[in-house]
């Protein structure tokens, strides 16, 4: 049985009208130092959305979601932020904010696999109830 390593975790918020305080779960980041990781999940439920605000352009907060797994995977297409090691780069990612897209607080979990912890916490925090 592999050993299982600490890890922490984010979950980002859509946080479509900042001053109401209402948000919706868009994804998880996660960083595991003993596996060398950080990664990112973003699933944008649009149709909740539209219910918590509506006419808020899913398109932008979309396009703005999609730059967190971006500044995970590092590198220049991630901009400066990028090259930054992935433990600055996590912080800076969970850093509080005032903005539609926001984090929750961070939270920590042990996982075999990191991968598989990020699905767990989509399934669970993100993503509908199924029945």
């Amino acid at each position: 049985m592999p050993a299982r390593s600490s890890f922490d975790y984010a979950i980002i918020r859509v946080v479509p009208r900042v001053e109401r305080e209402e948000f919706i779960n868009a994804g998880v980041i996660l960083y595991c130092l003993t596996h060398r990781f950080l990664g990112a999940r973003v699933e944008l439920d649009t149709s909740r959305l539209e219910a918590l605000a509506p006419g808020t352009d899913p398109e932008l907060i979309l396009h703005h979601l999609a730059s967190i797994p971006r500044v995970c995977a590092g590198g220049r297409a991630a901009g400066p932020v990028g090259q930054l090691p992935q433990k600055e780069r996590f912080h800076w990612l969970v850093a509080p904010r005032s903005t539609m897209i926001q984090t929750g607080p961070v939270h920590s979990g042990l996982c075999e696999d990191p991968a598989q912890a990020i699905e767990h916490l989509m399934q669970r925090m993100v993503r509908p109830p199924t029945p």
